[in-house]
């Protein structure tokens, strides 16, 4: 038995292997049947699967697996071979002895059933193979994303600079700020398509437009689509844990955030941006209209994107209208010339109007087009209804209903005005938007804290110093938010010019605010009254306005009529009881109505430069119990008929002698009224010293000037006074009153006789201080033990009892030695000196002045003139930190500046003075020489 087995299982295996290989022999037909049937079915799963991958692939965002993609591909394969087996099985079996079962070839057909049977069993296996939960994952997104935009016009300067900033790895945060419409999502979009396409420096580049309210959720959301984080990571999860998700993404990653209508701060920190740096090498640029957005956050430049050039504005605009309307009629590329002129360089109006005029071909269509633009830009198509609207966003983020309405009033004054900014702040103190502050001085930092805000927000415009003006687009805008779009289009009446008629005013009863800049008076006659005019403002006008007042009743608040012929007050000028603010400045008026009395409400009252004023009647102004600020700056310069003789030396180098006058007519000189001397003054008071002559002269306002300051001294509001004070007895007025030094602002001191030593008391609010004509003042002093008690030491200025002081102008005091108590004055930015004769130095050496002490760190205009005996400025060389103009006429004998390798040049523009005196001045080397003489304009050369 034992041998028996064995042979058994050979004898089984050999019948199996037999039987196996037989059948490929026998059932050769039914196994190329099962094959032809199995890749059937192989290929319809085949054909189903590959519809799916191009239904994925169709959006172009999704692309098939390599496994699926495989898969296919061995389908193919296997298709192919099987239809060779099946062609070549099909010719076996027709092959077959005729009449029998029998193959003529056995071993062909036994080779080609065994190959079917494997065949089968691999179609088998890949149909099994071919059920996938996925066919096709989602692309990789682009690094950067191309957007749409159209050409560009003027914005290759711009680009440049941003591109700059870009490449500047200390610069991770970049922000371009401009009002609305000015090109930054152009520029940033410019930018993203020129730059960031086409550099490899960044592996990722990612725009999210955050408008207002910024949420950190749909930045998010927007980054992760970008970043493609998959749904198993982030749905279901908290707003700090997507934040994980994305910072852990970014990091690794050299990137870029493109930030576009950013309103206010968007934490990057909750969002799970890391914060670029220099290490990373990764950059976030927003857009916004808030310069204060870019601080917030964190910009390390802030660039602001300017309106285009008059010249690029045109070719923006005639590139919109198209060259078939340009050539339509040779008159029109002229008009489009101008009306291109009304937008001022804003891209968004220019685009806007220039779509409007295509297909305009005639002078006519163009010309009342240009005239609507003047008149009703609201009314010109896409102004008011997409222009404005884009605009006003601006508007409804300021934080306050007075800022608002500080915003809208610059809007009643003419096209392209320049306002000061304390004229501005006072007006609107007269129109009681501040009246929640009792102070004025609160009020005018209030005022001020709001034009940086406008500013900052670009919907105010900086212009010189100390002045803004409104874009004429935002100006049309605002007019259009305070009356069409405010329901009273009749609110506001702004008069530019002649062609104003009578039938256009005959309605405007309703008006709230008019200004007047030309002689259209006569037509605003035509209403019996205006009962809601709240503020009447006239400028430059020759008419004389007063026949209008008496149709002002009741609830006139503002009335400004400087820069006016007005020659006198009209009879009931009193009645205007509600009036809180009168100006009066650069007016004919020769004197006041005692009818102000009546205006006890009166809060500002400004008579400024009013050359012809010579009366105040007493007590007007005492009555005037409302009244906070008081202004009367004087004309310095005696006109003609105010004197009988001027004396004048024609040239520094020449003597007093020169001029042919006759001292020995003592007639002239007891008659004069008044003299003016411009130059070598102290020659003059000698030999007139010598003559046994009534000459004292006689200066203007001498009586009313000291009765003036008594009654401001008891006015209980009294907060701000601008005032010439003439002789010593009115000074000692002011050196008694706290009030009225608490309150000068302004204050002009002259004919301080017998004065040799003059101590300036305290005053905190003081801008401006002008020292004229004053010959036997020597020196002039604040009192340092007195400044020490206060807590002030010479090397350490906060704490200054004149840290307001900015403008001094020194004039006409030929005694005076120097001006060495201006180291106590750190604040000052101009200072003219003018006919000092004795002068020989400005700041005078000495041991207890500390060589720390920054002296002139805030100077920008030194002038200095006539000055003959001037020898030094400084005994040591300044830094200037803040200097831009340097003048020097007519000192000789200055030889040398206080001007070295560390003086600062980053603000200078000019160093004036004669080719003369340059030559001739004295430098520590060759090096520090050729440095300021770049800056050098000879005076006397100039056009």
């Amino acid at each position: 038995m034992d041998c028996v087995s064995p042979m058994l299982d050979v004898a089984c295996r050999l019948w199996d292997c037999t039987a196996k290989r037989a059948a490929y022999l026998t059932n050769l037909q039914e196994t190329l049947e099962s094959l032809r049937n199995a890749m059937e079915e192989l290929k319809t799963v085949a054909e189903d699967v590959k519809n799916k991958v191009d239904r994925a692939e169709e959006d172009r965002e999704m692309r098939r697996t390599h496994e699926v993609d495989g898969w296919l591909h061995r389908v193919q394969v296997l298709e192919k071979e099987v239809r060779e087996i099946l062609h070549k099985g099909d010719q076996e079996i027709q092959q077959k002895c005729l009449g029998t079962c029998c193959p003529k070839n056995c071993r062909s057909s036994y080779k080609i059933g065994k190959i079917a049977s494997k065949k089968l069993g691999a179609v088998t296996e890949l149909r099994r193979k071919g059920c996938f939960s996925d066919v096709a994952d989602r692309l990789p997104r682009a690094a950067v994303d191309e957007r749409p935009m159209e050409k560009t016009v003027g914005l290759d300067r711009m680009y440049a600079e941003v591109c700059r900033c870009i490449q500047d790895e200390q610069l991770g945060i970049i922000g371009l700020y401009g009002m609305g419409g000015a090109g930054k999502t152009t520029l940033m979009t410019k930018v993203n398509n020129e730059y960031f396409k086409t550099c490899n420096d960044f592996e990722v580049a990612i725009w999210v437009v955050v408008s207002r309210p910024a949420s950190v959720e749909k930045v998010q959301e927007v980054i992760r689509n970008k970043l493609d984080i998959p749904d198993n990571r982030w749905r279901n999860r908290t707003e700090d844990e997507k934040a994980v998700e994305i910072f852990n993404v970014l990091k690794a990653k050299r990137f870029v955030m493109l930030l576009d209508d950013v309103w206010e701060r968007l934490h990057l920190q909750k969002v799970g941006v890391p914060y670029p740096n220099s290490q990373n090498k990764s950059k976030v640029i927003l857009t916004t209209r808030s310069l204060d957005v870019c601080r917030d956050m964190e910009a390390q430049k802030s660039i602001k994107v300017e309106c285009l050039t008059e010249e690029e504005a045109i070719n923006l605009f005639k590139e919109k209208v198209g060259e078939t309307t340009l050539n339509s009629h040779p008159d029109i590329p002229q008009l489009a010339e101008t009306a291109s002129k009304e937008c001022k360089g804003l891209p968004l109006a220019l685009i806007t109007i220039g779509r409007a005029m295509v297909g305009k071909s005639t002078p006519q269509e163009w010309e009342r087009a240009i005239q609507m633009l003047k008149t009703y830009p609201s009314k010109f198509s896409g102004l008011g209804d997409h222009v404005f609207p884009i605009l006003k966003f601006s508007y409804d983020n300021l934080k306050n209903d007075t800022i608002k309405s500080c915003f809208l009033y610059l809007a009643i004054f003419q096209e392209d005005y320049e306002i000061m900014n304390d004229d501005l702040i006072n007006l609107w103190i007269g129109e009681g938007f501040f009246d929640e502050f009792d102070n004025i001085h609160e009020a005018q930092n209030q005022g001020r804290n709001i034009i940086e805000h406008l500013k900052v927000v670009c919907l105010f415009e900086s212009v010189k110093d100390n002045q803004v003006k409104m874009h004429d687009v935002i100006r049309d805008m605002a007019l259009w938010l305070a009356s069409e779009y405010s329901g009273n289009k009749n609110k506001i009446l702004v008069v530019e010019d002649d062609t104003l008629e009578a039938h256009q005013v005959s309605n405007w009863q309703e008006t709230q605010q008019i200004s007047l800049w030309s002689n259209s008076m006569k037509y605003l006659m035509v209403p019996t009254t205006y009962p809601n005019l709240l503020t009447f403002i006239v400028k430059n006008v020759k008419v004389d306005p007063s026949g209008f007042f008496h149709l002002m009743l009741p609830a006139i608040k503002v009335l400004d009529l400087s820069h006016t012929s007005i020659s006198r007050l009209p009879d009931g000028f009193g009645k205007l009881v509600t009036l809180q603010y009168l100006n009066l400045s650069k007016t004919n008026l020769s004197q006041l109505s005692m009818e102000l009395k009546s205006l006890t409400s009166l809060r500002c009252l400004l008579l400024d430069w009013m050359p012809c004023l010579k009366i105040i009647p007493k007590e007007v102004v005492l009555n005037l119990s409302s009244l906070k600020l008081f202004s009367l700056r004087r004309v310095h310069e005696w006109k003609e008929e105010e004197a009988h003789y001027s004396f004048n030396l024609e040239d520094a180098n020449d003597s007093w002698e020169n001029n042919k006058v006759d001292f020995d007519n003592k007639a002239f000189f007891e008659e004069l009224k008044a003299y003016y001397l411009s130059k070598d003054c102290h020659a003059l008071f000698e030999e007139l010293e010598a003559k046994d002559y009534d000459y004292k002269p006689r200066y203007l306002w001498e009586d009313e000037n000291r009765a003036l300051l008594e009654e401001m001294e008891s006015l209980v509001h009294i907060n701000e006074v601008s005032f010439p004070i003439e002789g010593a007895p009115s000074f000692q007025i002011l050196l008694s009153s706290q009030k009225l030094q608490n309150a000068m602002k302004w204050l002009t001191l002259g004919n301080l006789e017998c004065v040799a030593l003059l101590h300036l008391p305290r005053m905190k609010h003081l801008q401006t201080l002008e020292i004229r004509i004053c010959r036997d003042l020597e020196e002039i002093k604040v009192d340092p033990t007195q400044e020490r008690r206060r807590g002030f030491v010479v090397d350490y200025i906060p704490g200054s009892n004149f840290h307001s002081l900015c403008n001094i102008i020194i004039y006409q005091l030929p005694n005076l030695l120097n001006l060495t108590w201006l180291i106590y004055i750190p604040s000052v930015e101009v200072l003219e000196v003018t006919d000092c004769y004795s002068m020989k130095e400005v700041i005078r050496d000495e041991t207890g002045v500390s060589q720390n002490l920054s002296i002139f760190s805030r100077l920008r205009v030194l002038k200095l003139d006539y000055l003959p005996n001037l020898k030094s400025i400084c005994g040591r060389a300044l830094p200037f930190t803040s200097l831009t103009d340097l003048s020097v006429e007519r000192c000789p004998f200055l030889r040398k500046l206080p001007l070295d390798s560390n003086s600062d040049t980053y603000s200078l523009k000019t160093i004036k003075g004669s080719r003369w005196w340059w030559d001739r001045l004295q430098w520590e080397n060759e090096t520090i020489k050729n440095t300021f003489n770049y800056y050098f304009q000879d005076k006397f050369s100039l056009p």
